[in-house]
């Protein structure tokens, strides 16, 4: 419908209503959406700048979360948004993948699309909103870009396929989370997390996703045929095919031995030096002084001869592996390279692994803290912290190039995989209160970096003593596919990623999948070839978990000494004020004293996290102490904390106090004075021979008294102070008959853990 300029088309899909409206913001841009589910709302923009003179697409995608958009003010010091959060990075990941392909070659034409959240009802995700936002903005615009593509999320909640969840199923009910998207002919890219679910039901799902993405994109066609402006011509860039000819003829030979050299980097010499020869004899470097309009010829001519020779290697690869079932390295199309496994590898970490495969190699740490150690989500989603994360580090030394440290995108997507990948088998924080980080370095790549990772993250937690309920591990499938000859590649090499048509990274355990993420190039892939591809890593990732289980099969029995220990208490609700005391001085106190963590819920859960078993063990006993009732018979080191005319006062436990009559100070002694043996601050053993809860009074007599000494505590009640009346300054305890001083008083939040 069109209304002041304003046009909106819809689709249905899964009952569920997706809008798409342009014409009313962001009209300078050469193309902007709105797309629309429920109250969330992203405002989508496709934009062309300059020409630059180069020989790739440089695109650029940006996702820009506005807090305001769910009602909410950053958490940042500036409070104002920062640089990206990992959720938008990989929404822009999501959007570039399948968008890149259908650029028309040649478009070199600073371009940029940026999704933006305007409104968020926490109900509908607004990343796979976004995706179809930028498709349906390039549509209008006029960028050349063979679209539309379509996206949809699949969950699987109740055992049943849901199409477009909503976010709090996904984030509780969901066995499955699979964003796909893809055009009318094929699908382009798959993104999953998955609990152990079978290829079978994975097919099923993109079967289901792939008809609603062909009602997205129909509706994107309406919308571009209402809107759309004329896209701007582009020169593709054509290869001469008598240069190529010519080159095949002279270096083809050379070109073709070079390719199959097994080792990588010699690989890329013995390719480079093949270049070289062409370009020199076919676009030899103009002579210097040469006019202007010489050198501009020079730079087309080297640049035709440079396609031409790109185009020859990509064929002679391609159709050997594809006709010839050859791989670059000499391998079987489902061979795995040589797998090599270590872990222990960093002695003062609490779990290490170095997992090599071929000449990808990863080094997984992973490190144990505690709960208040979390990563918290400062994001637009419904989840606000999170225990367990992984993070990927890809150092320009592993594929033996310099350059800047840092994580890239990339790098944050290949994180995140792996990070997917291991949440389904890493305990829950009640049977495992710990936070959980693990960190992968690329030390050296050659293909499926990303996949060794989480191979070297299940073997870390392991070897920490974390347990997992089975272990993970990863493979990258590829695929080559020229005319009617195809074949799906086994644990692909990073060559055969660059030339190939699909990229396609399966994890999981021997129960099945736990993350999935698929890129493919061509429009030729059907679900016969998908179906090989996941057959095919099923037996790689079953042959690598037991590659994997020679050298580590379950978790350990013990953490690292070097991890820090964790102990659980319950105690009774009532008591948490004791535990924390007046301003947290009794929680703090005792943090200090064991050098301890201790976090208390509301339900009386106690967590001890101690840099050692005695600190904890210590820490545990004396709590309990703090929290038992006091009994005749009962045992105590306490500290001396006032001193009377008739005696001192024991604190036993924090609040409770007992009385050392001065006729028992001393035994066998007559003592004029408490200060002649006792001063406030000292300790001393005692143990406990009356407990008056009526008058809130507890006896006490030194440990070592030979009058109590192996008296039982029906004899001790006898025994009692001996007798002797109290002076009636004696200090009482309070009502409860426990002794505690200062019940009643209010709870404070001082050391609590309030989730």
């Amino acid at each position: 419908m069109s209304s002041d300029n304003v046009t909106r088309v819809s689709a249905e899909i899964a009952g569920s209503e997706i809008s798409f409206e342009t014409g009313k913001m962001a009209k300078q841009a050469s193309g902007a959406v709105v797309v629309r589910q429920g109250d969330t709302m992203v405002l989508c923009t496709a934009t062309a700048g300059g020409q630059r003179d180069v020989d790739f697409l440089p695109l650029t995608v940006d996702v820009e979360e506005r807090m305001y958009s769910a009602g909410k003010i950053p958490g940042s010091f500036f409070k104002r948004e920062g640089r990206s959060g990992e959720k938008a990075t990989l929404t822009a990941r999501m959007i570039d993948r399948p968008l890149r392909p259908l650029f028309t070659k040649g478009w070199n034409y600073e371009t940029h699309l940026v999704a933006i959240p305007i409104s968020v009802d926490h109900v509908h995700p607004y990343d796979v909103l976004a995706m179809n936002g930028a498709s349906a903005a390039l549509m209008i615009s006029n960028v050349p870009f063979a679209g539309p593509v379509g996206a949809v999320r699949i969950g699987k909640v109740d055992g049943n396929f849901v199409v477009n969840p909503n976010e709090e199923d996904l984030l509780e009910g969901s066995d499955l989370d699979l964003v796909v998207a893809g055009s009318e002919e094929a699908i382009l890219m798959v993104e999953a997390g998955a609990n152990e679910i079978s290829e079978a039901e994975i097919l099923d799902a993109l079967d289901i996703a792939h008809s609603e993405i062909k009602k997205i994109c129909a509706v994107q066609h309406e919308l571009a045929a209402k809107v759309g402006k004329e896209k701007t011509p582009v020169q593709a860039l054509v290869v001469d095919e008598e240069t190529l000819a010519a080159i095949r003829a002279s270096h083809g030979a050379a070109l073709d031995d070079a390719t199959q050299v097994e080792d990588k980097l010699e690989r890329q010499d013995a390719t480079k030096a093949v270049e070289a020869a062409v370009l020199e004899q076919y676009a030899p470097a103009p002579a210097e002084g040469s006019p202007e309009d010489v050198l501009e010829q020079a730079k087309e001519r080297r640049a035709a001869v440079q396609l031409g020779f790109d185009k020859l290697e990509k064929a002679i690869i391609r159709e050997r592996i594809a006709v010839h079932k050859k791989r670059p390295d000499g391998r079987a199309e489902n061979e795995i390279r040589d797998i090599t496994i270590e872990v222990g590898v960093t002695p003062r970490t609490h779990g290490s692994a170095l997992f090599t495969r071929g000449q990808t190699q990863a080094l997984s740490v992973a490190a144990l803290g505690t709960l208040k150690e979390e990563m918290r989500l400062d994001t637009l989603g419904l989840q606000t912290k999170k225990y367990y994360f992984h993070h990927y580090n890809f150092p320009p030394f592993s594929v033996g190039e310099a350059g800047r440290l840092g994580p890239k995108r990339r790098d944050i997507g290949h994180g995140a995989l792996a990070e997917r990948a291991l949440v389904p088998v890493v305990p829950s924080i009640e049977d495992f209160p710990y936070t959980i980080r693990v960190v992968s370095d690329i030390l050296e790549s050659n293909g499926s970096s990303s996949m060794a990772s989480v191979c070297g993250s299940s073997l870390s937690l392991m070897e920490a003593g974390v347990p997992i309920r089975r272990p993970v591990a990863g493979i990258a499938m590829g695929l080559i596919k020229e005319g009617e000859d195809y074949i799906v590649l086994t644990d692909i090499a990073g060559v055969e990623d660059h030339l190939g048509d699909m990229d396609f990274k399966v994890a999981g355990t021997e129960q099945g999948i736990t993350a999935l993420q698929m890129d493919i190039k061509i429009s030729g892939v059907t679900f016969d070839i998908l179906r090989d591809a996941l057959t095919q890593a099923h037996t790689a990732r079953e042959f690598i978990l037991g590659k994997m289980a020679e050298v580590i099969g379950a978790p350990r029995s013990q953490l690292s000494q070097f991890a820090p220990r964790i102990q659980t208490i319950q105690i009774d609700p009532s008591q948490i004020g004791l535990l924390i005391g007046k301003g947290g001085e009794t929680i703090r106190g005792l943090s200090e004293e064991f050098e301890s963590q201790i976090d208390v819920n509301d339900d009386g859960q106690v967590l001890i996290y101690s840099a050692n078993g005695d600190l904890g063990d210590a820490l545990v006993e004396r709590i309990r102490m703090m929290m038992k009732e006091v009994e005749v018979g009962d045992e105590y080191a306490g500290k001396v904390v006032k001193t009377t005319a008739f005696g001192a006062f024991i604190e036993l436990a924090k609040g409770t106090d007992g009385l050392l009559h001065i006729s028992n100070i001393s035994p066998g002694q007559r003592v004029e004075s408490v200060e002649d043996v006792l001063n406030k601050g000292d300790e001393v053993a005692v143990r406990v021979v009356e407990v008056d809860r009526e008058r809130g009074r507890i006896g006490l007599r030194l440990a070592d008294d030979p009058e109590i000494a192996g008296k039982s505590a029906q004899e001790l009640a006898s025994v009692g102070t001996g007798g002797r009346g109290r002076d009636d300054g004696e200090r009482r305890s309070s009502s409860n008959g426990r002794g505690e001083r200062g019940s009643g008083r209010p709870r404070h939040g001082s050391g609590r853990d309030h989730r």
